[in-house]
């Protein structure tokens, strides 16, 4: 005969042990004593190409190309090209071979942009950079100052040396375009194609020795084949220019890092941009930027955006205390100003 449910007491209940154990879960993450550094060079959709070096950590391995995915422990933490990171798993670079990063090395410099001067989710491009190389084509297309401008804020903004390079001399003379930056004191190389072609260019690689340098331009200047030229056996994909559009045809999908011949540097080619949002800048960190006017902000109103008619830089400019050429090169800040805050010249 079956018991009643009210015939049950609670000496009657049994606990069923629980399936998961009874040992608290530990905070502490793995040492990963034995991984490796590495340094990425192209990422694509969660996989990771990395450089590891030869014979680190006491392996006498060769140096090596290995994939990795990025450890569950690193969370949200992104990971770009340019990264040092720290790897475990398998490194032997085979086709079937996969790695993990379980660490990341805390970066240098980083070069950021956004979608727009009001979008405030930032996009890390490089990491570890030491210069950003604004390539701009003289013609064909045409020249975008205010991209120009952008790119030199951002430059600043993340420490890094700014090299402006003009491409197709051979199709109009720079002086006039020139010009325009010269109270920036920004350092430029020229180049051209046609009869010489890649006249400038063993300037422009005396310029990116030693260096990582990251290459930037809107589509169609001749970047791609700027780093063609310069890594033999890159195989950038090269485009034209829409003759009806006046624009060029994204040819770059993603960024790579290649390594100079005779491992003197690395070139980081990026895909054409035709916008540079500056949302993450601030404003006020761009006169850091210009010594010579700096010491003249003493004596603006509180919260001057040194573009403005209560701006103290007028006087100090006036006054000669910013060098001959300060009227110039305050022009050039507001310029910047202007530019980070999406107004036009």
């Amino acid at each position: 005969m079956s018991r009643r449910t009210s015939d049950y007491d609670e000496s009657d209940v049994r606990i069923r042990p629980s399936r998961r154990g009874s040992r608290p879960r530990s905070k502490d993450r793995p040492a990963h004593e034995e991984a490796l550094p590495g340094f990425v060079t192209a990422v694509d959709r969660g996989r990771y190409t990395i450089l590891v070096a030869a014979g680190v950590g006491g392996r006498r391995l060769p140096e090596r190309v290995v994939t990795a995915m990025k450890a569950r422990e690193l969370g949200r933490k992104g990971i770009v090209v340019g990264d040092h990171v720290d790897l475990v798993g398998d490194l032997s670079g085979g086709p079937d071979a996969l790695a993990r990063i379980v660490r990341l090395t805390p970066r240098r410099s980083v070069l950021r942009r956004t979608a727009d001067d009001t979008d405030p989710v930032e996009r890390v491009i490089v990491a570890n950079a030491d210069q950003l190389v604004i390539v701009s084509a003289l013609a064909n297309p045409e020249p975008r100052p205010r991209l120009i401008d952008r790119c030199l804020v951002a430059a600043y903004d993340a420490g890094l040396e700014p090299l402006l390079v003009l491409t197709k001399a051979d199709l109009t003379d720079p002086a006039a375009f020139l010009e325009h930056y010269a109270p920036l004191d920004v350092r430029h190389i020229v180049t051209a194609t046609g009869a010489s072609r890649f006249q400038g260019l063993n300037a422009l690689q005396q310029a990116l020795e030693g260096r990582v340098s990251v290459f930037v331009g809107h589509s169609g200047v001749g970047k791609s084949t700027l780093v063609n030229g310069l890594v033999p056996g890159a195989r950038r994909a090269t485009g034209v220019v829409n003759d009806i559009t006046g624009r060029g045809r994204h040819t770059s999908s993603s960024a790579v890092a290649l390594r100079l011949p005779g491992e003197k540097g690395w070139v980081i080619d990026t895909p054409g941009v035709r916008s540079f949002g500056l949302a993450h800048v601030d404003p006020r960190r761009i006169i850091d930027h210009f010594p010579d006017l700096e010491p003249g902000t003493a004596l603006c109103p509180r919260g001057c955006s040194h573009d403005e008619p209560e701006c103290a830089l007028d006087d100090w400019v006036t006054s000669g205390q910013a060098g001959p050429a300060g009227a110039s090169r305050l022009e050039s800040l507001r310029r910047l100003l202007r530019a980070r805050s999406g107004e036009s010249d």
